[in-house]
């Protein structure tokens, strides 16, 4: 398992809890641009959210992409009590840019953030992705997991060594793809059935074991099927292969527990949130085959 997180710098040694400032929250989409119109807010939608960078929270060179931070609106009160993680989507010039999806009550409340709101966030938690330059690396994002990938291909020094696999249900449209370099080879591909499934499975495990021939290195991120796939997969073909888990958790620091994963060396379970949440995939129990 090489160290290589070049990016990493000091960040998972540094993170702090700040109170941010929302600038702006669009949704993406066929109603791009959209405001937050009710508490409600349309399930299964997909935000940008970008806040003001606090002094003393670390900036551009203070985080690794596959890092992530916890947040918590100031208006929830104590009606939602728990904080909620999201992975880092971009942190640049002075902004802290995250990508979410409405799937519950909390991300359903936050998209009825407006500019202005305070919301209070702590991080920048847990272990990124690896960064080899001259390595060829396939980026697989399943979904919501594009969000963490947005962030590593800007800050790749060598993006044109990247190749992007997206797998997705909603449109297409739905997702920010603009914000990655154009010099990224980026492949989407929708599954509305079990057909189009299937072949999405076969066109994993095409590009899989052509990376693992090539010894590159490949990335995943997304929902925990597609995880487990891309994990089975990557065992089958010997390919050197991180996932990024997308674990409840509350803390965030390793406090509360309620994130812990199995290992496959019979050891204690271990904290995603703070040994985490990237893994190398021989190293974690996703059930199934892997």
């Amino acid at each position: 398992m090489p160290d290589n997180t070049l990016m990493a710098a000091d960040a998972a040694s540094s993170s702090v809890c700040r109170e941010f400032t929302v600038l702006e929250l669009r949704r993406t989409g066929p109603e791009s641009g959209s405001p937050a119109h009710s508490p409600v807010g349309p399930d299964q939608s997909h935000w940008l959210l970008d806040l003001d960078l606090p002094a003393g929270f670390p900036g551009d060179a203070g985080w690794t992409p596959g890092q992530f931070v916890m947040l918590r609106p100031v208006s929830w009160s104590l009606e939602l009590l728990w904080a909620r993680p999201f992975s880092i989507c971009m942190l640049e010039n002075g902004i802290l840019r995250l990508f979410f999806q409405v799937v519950g009550r909390g991300t359903r409340a936050m998209s009825a953030l407006r500019p202005g709101d305070r919301v209070v966030a702590w991080g920048p938690l847990g272990q990124g992705f690896a960064l080899e330059p001259e390595t060829p690396t396939l980026l697989l994002a399943g979904g919501i997991g594009l969000a963490p990938f947005i962030g590593y291909a800007r800050r790749h020094p060598q993006p044109e060594t990247l190749r992007l696999f997206f797998g997705h249900r909603p449109e297409v449209a739905e997702y920010p793809l603009d914000l990655l370099p154009q010099e990224m080879p980026i492949e989407a591909s929708r599954q509305t059935c079990a057909e189009e499934l299937a072949c999405f499975v076969d066109d994993l495990e095409r590009r899989i074991k052509e990376y693992a021939a090539r010894q590159g290195l490949i990335l995943a991120c997304g929902p925990h099927p597609f995880l487990r796939a891309v994990q089975g997969l990557a065992m089958k073909h010997r390919a050197r292969t991180q996932l990024s888990l997308e674990n409840r958790m509350a803390c965030g620091v390793g406090a509360c527990l309620g994130c812990v994963t199995e290992t496959t060396n019979q050891t204690l379970p271990v904290k995603v949130c703070t040994q985490g949440p990237v893994f190398w995939a021989e190293d974690v129990h996703l059930g199934g085959e892997a």
